[in-house]
C-alpha cells in the first residue's frame, strides 16, 4: 500500500493540464518550428470566432414583346462561420510568410496569418485580411472573394493558439529513521 501511494504522487506530478497560448515567434524559435514537417504535427486553435460572408448579387433589365419594362435580380449568399475555439492544422507558408492554416478540406480552403508588429521580439500570428478593401475587409477562401463580418465575432483580434504542456519529473526518496538503542 505504501508503494502504491508513493507511485500515485509520482504519477500526479509528472502529469499536468495543458494550457492553451497564443502562436507567437518565441514558441516557434522554443519548439524549433523551422520545417513543414514539424509544423504538421502542432495542433492549432483560433482564438476568436470569424464569419464569412459571401453575396452573389444578378441583375438584368429586359423589354418583353409588349414594350413593358422587366426589372429582375436575384441573390445567393453563403456563410462560413468558424467558432473561437475550432482547431485547424497547417497547409503551408504563404508568399509573404504567412502561416496558412486549413480548417476543413476542399481547395483553397486555408487562411492565412501573418505576425503585424515587425520590430516587436515575439509577435502573434493575426487573421491576415485585405483590411482596407472598399466595402469591408475581405479575404479568399475556397477560390471565392468573402467579406469578413465586423459586427460579430472579433476578426480583427483572431490569432492562432496552441496548447502547451509542461511536464516534470521529480523523483524523490524517503526513509524513517527508528533511531539507535543503547
Amino acid at each position: 500500500m505504501k508503494h502504491f501511494v508513493w507511485f500515485a504522487l509520482l504519477a500526479l506530478t509528472t502529469m499536468s493540464c495543458g494550457t492553451r497560448i497564443p502562436y507567437t515567434t518565441a514558441i516557434r524559435d522554443e519548439f524549433s518550428l523551422d520545417s513543414e514537417e514539424k509544423f504538421r504535427q502542432v495542433q492549432f486553435y483560433i482564438s476568436h470566432t470569424i464569419i464569412l460572408n459571401q453575396v452573389n448579387v444578378q441583375a438584368s433589365e429586359l423589354t418583353t414583346q409588349n414594350g413593358a419594362l422587366v426589372s429582375s435580380s436575384s441573390s445567393q449568399s453563403e456563410s462560413v462561420i468558424i467558432p473561437a475555439g475550432t482547431r485547424c492544422i497547417f497547409e503551408g507558408f504563404g508568399p509573404a510568410g504567412q502561416i496558412l492554416v486549413r480548417f476543413e478540406t476542399g481547395d483553397l480552403r486555408y487562411i492565412p496569418f501573418a505576425t503585424k508588429n515587425e520590430g516587436a521580439s515575439v509577435r502573434q500570428y493575426y487573421l491576415d485580411a485585405d483590411w482596407t478593401a472598399s466595402g469591408g475587409a475581405k479575404i479568399n477562401y475556397g477560390g471565392n472573394t468573402y467579406k469578413i463580418d465586423l459586427t460579430r465575432g472579433a476578426p480583427r483580434a483572431a490569432h492562432l493558439e496552441v496548447i502547451k504542456k509542461k511536464l516534470e519529473k521529480t523523483k524523490r526518496k524517503e526513509r524513517i529513521v527508528k533511531g539507535l538503542k543503547v
